[in-house]
């Protein structure tokens, strides 16, 4: 009787640490960027033509209902779980595409040095498979990619994530329904 309490008591709190089960995707409630913790802001699905693409996540310090609490002093993780395979290419794109819609030519222009370390980054991914985990951490001045848990690039500056985040949370974001799920709508 003592080991099945155990078990279900562990189960209970196995469970609390799930936020968030979306398109079969279960998310953490927190993250760990830079030795401070995150919460989930929100999470929903990229879809193009009825194709399911990833989950979309973001994790900021505390919720957050707009770009500006968003983009506000701290760190933050925009996480995409795959949910079938982008060649790097089709990721380079769409991540290019996206911040062309929401930055200035000369905001675009301030980071061309940054962008291009992102392009040689994903094109370093190949293609990405169903069920990889691309992460953007914006810790300490500069972004992070990580694919799969594994760093890959540390890309320096503010004004490079802001455009980056503004993908899909922008005036323009990559899909209005998945942007209102990550402010928490």
């Amino acid at each position: 009787m003592r080991k099945l309490l155990f078990a279900m008591a562990a189960l209970i709190v196995a469970s609390g640490a799930l936020a968030l089960e979306v398109a079969g995707v279960k998310l953490d409630d927190k993250a760990s960027v830079g030795g401070q913790e995150l919460v989930l802001n929100g999470a929903g699905i990229r879809t193009k033509v009825f194709i399911k693409i990833y989950v979309g996540s973001l994790y900021v310090p505390a919720k957050a209902p707009d770009i500006a609490g968003v983009l506000a002093k701290g760190p933050r993780r925009l996480q995409l779980n795959l949910l079938r395979d982008l060649s790097a290419d089709q990721l380079i794109d769409a991540l290019v595409d996206g911040m062309k819609a929401n930055s200035t030519p000369d905001e675009l222009a301030a980071i061309s040095s940054q962008t291009a370390e992102m392009v040689a980054t994903m094109k370093s991914f190949k293609d990405v498979k169903e069920k990889d985990v691309v992460t953007l951490d914006f810790v300490d001045g500069a972004t992070k990619i990580g694919l799969n848990g594994a760093a890959k690039a540390s890309i320096a500056g503010e004004p490079f994530n802001r455009a980056l985040t503004r993908i899909w949370i922008g005036e323009q974001p990559a899909q209005s329904d998945l942007k209102k799920a990550m402010l928490g709508g």
